[in-house]
């Protein structure tokens, strides 16, 4: 069907104008461009063919994730000369440089929050990513990332607000479009949605993936210390609730990062974490403030407790391989949730389904990759090696 789909009269001048780098054409991708990301590779040199996401927690930003990010590229480059990894290093809406960012409106939760990451998936004309990756309140939105992509939420069905001018270019062979598209089912466009381009592109990324849905395109969810379920009402007195609760009780600004740190420490809190804390502090002026927004931050802990994945874990999609890192010296779990997990990941499934498996991560609070990163590199490295 490709072939004779590139044999069509207008199939250049669909490709040429899906792949243009012209001003009209990038216009409209950074007019869906969302949150901010930084990208890690061992060499630039050459193109890489595995992507991964990494999706910071509470309070965090991508930076946090950095060097963990190197050191796993870098096993990987070591494990095997072919594999060239690109790690993305995503910056949550109220998070890092993505704190300032217009366009990320309310709710700020965690459906949301999913959602960012396709946007910014279309807005660069990525392929769906190989991995994503999540800690903690990222744990679950890289949990309702693989939710929505299973149910096609982010495949022709999704649709774009309208914009007026989308590309001057698509005046010059949108008549020819319908020649060489193969028409979408239960659905008719007008050539002038915004919903028609973003079903163009779509079918153009399924014929560079060679597949025809988008849970074929995922292999592997890595959930780091992160409660897959609802979160028990009486688990209010947590480190992360604390923190938030510190936080809150504070200025806008401090005087510096210096007593920030003694101040969390005088509370309580240990200072690799209080350290942790005052990395999220710039400067303006002659004090510090917050590199995230506190209140949208809130809003969207608020919306991790209430989210539930069980049927997701329960029913993982086909070619799904979920994997739970779950810290030793954790706060986070319940008996009962722990006991629930091991008994999914000791199912026999057949082909039909995908896979649950569940680790320990030894010697590590919830800041896993802070407490045991080597720990957590053992665990993490040889499931993206498996994709080479």
């Amino acid at each position: 069907m490709a072939r004779a789909l590139r044999n069509k009269p207008g199939f250049y001048l669909l490709t040429r104008f899906l792949n243009s780098s012209s001003p009209d054409f990038l216009a409209y991708r950074r007019w869906i461009q969302t949150i901010a990301y930084e990208e890690v590779q061992v060499s630039t040199e050459r193109p890489h063919n595995s992507t991964a996401f990494v999706i910071h927690g509470l309070l965090g930003s991508g930076r946090n994730w950095r060097s963990f990010s190197r050191n796993l590229a870098a096993t990987l480059s070591n494990s095997s000369p072919l594999s060239d990894w690109r790690m993305v290093l995503v910056d949550q809406r109220n998070h890092g440089s993505s704190a300032d960012l217009e366009g990320l409106y309310p709710p700020h939760d965690i459906v949301n929050a999913a959602q960012d990451m396709a946007n910014l998936v279309r807005s660069q004309g990525w392929d769906w990513p190989d991995v994503v990756m999540g800690h903690s309140l990222g744990g679950k939105v890289a949990l309702q990332f693989a939710e929505s992509c299973a149910r096609g939420d982010y495949g022709e069905s999704a649709a774009l607000p309208k914009q007026a001018q989308i590309v001057a270019l698509f005046w010059l062979f949108v008549q020819s479009l319908w020649a060489i598209l193969p028409a979408p089912s239960n659905k008719k466009y007008h050539w002038m949605d915004a919903e028609f381009v973003e079903y163009c592109y779509s079918w153009q990324i399924k014929q560079k993936k060679g597949s025809n849905n988008n849970e074929d395109n995922w292999e592997q969810l890595l959930v780091l210390d992160s409660v897959p379920g609802k979160v028990n009402p009486e688990n209010s007195e947590g480190e992360v609730e604390k923190v938030l609760e510190t936080l809150q009780n504070l200025p806008s600004s401090v005087p510096s990062r210096k007593w920030l740190v003694n101040h969390m420490m005088e509370l309580g809190f240990s200072k690799s974490l209080a350290d942790w804390i005052g990395s999220d502090l710039k400067k303006s002026g002659e004090h510090e403030t917050w590199t995230f927004n506190l209140e949208g931050a809130v809003e969207m802990f608020n919306s991790y407790r209430e989210m539930d994945y069980w049927s997701l874990l329960e029913n993982p999609p086909q070619g799904m391989k979920i994997t739970i890192v779950r810290a030793e010296k954790s706060d986070r779990w319940d008996p009962d949730v722990i006991q629930r997990l091991e008994t999914l990941a000791a199912l026999q499934r057949n082909a039909s389904k995908g896979t649950v498996s569940v680790h320990l991560l030894p010697n590590a609070g919830h800041w896993v990759h802070v407490d045991n990163p080597q720990g957590l590199l053992d665990i993490v490295a040889p499931k993206l090696a498996s994709l080479g």
